[in-house]
């Protein structure tokens, strides 16, 4: 079997907004096409590989004119592993909250936005990580504030909480 080198690093933001959450139907993009992901994300910068948090917020602030000051509640929750397509994918997944006022009007080049109702994901087609990830959120996670690795074993994801010790 050949050994990978190949790494995609990769962060996203999920806005929410009491039961609601916004995502965005992806089109044209080489990774996540025709399907939901994200409110926004994307490819770390050389400069962000040790800052995911700062990957998010750039992807944010370019695809939705949303800033770190327009939220609440920023937190990294999820990070997954999928070995597929000859590269070892790296997810880094965080949701915030998006204040009340700044709702309307957004917009993304990157795709189509829409306000789901949490009920409503687990529905929806999604990228292969994420739709794991969103399941164990929708389940366990949006119940805590803990931090979960995933890594993808062909059936799914398998998550553990990611404690600091």
């Amino acid at each position: 079997m050949e050994n990978i080198i190949n790494l995609r690093n990769m962060a996203g933001i999920y806005l929410l907004n009491n039961d609601k959450i916004l995502l965005l139907y992806r089109k044209g993009s080489k990774v996540a096409n025709n399907t939901w992901i994200a409110s926004a994300g994307g490819h770390f910068e050389e400069w962000e590989l040790n800052d995911a948090k700062a990957c998010a917020l750039r992807e944010m602030k370019e695809e939705l004119s949303v800033t770190k000051e327009m939220l609440s509640d920023m937190k990294l929750r999820y990070i997954t592993l999928r070995r597929t397509n000859g590269e070892i994918r790296q997810n880094y997944y965080f949701f915030a909250n998006l204040k009340d006022e700044y709702l309307d009007g957004l917009i993304s080049d990157e795709g189509d936005l829409k306000w789901f109702d949490l009920n409503e994901v687990s529905a929806l087609k999604m990228p292969y990580s994420a739709k794991y990830m969103m399941e164990h959120y929708l389940t366990i996670g949006r119940k805590n504030d803990k931090v979960y690795v995933g890594v993808a074993d062909g059936t799914g994801v398998v998550f553990t909480e990611l404690e600091e010790y």
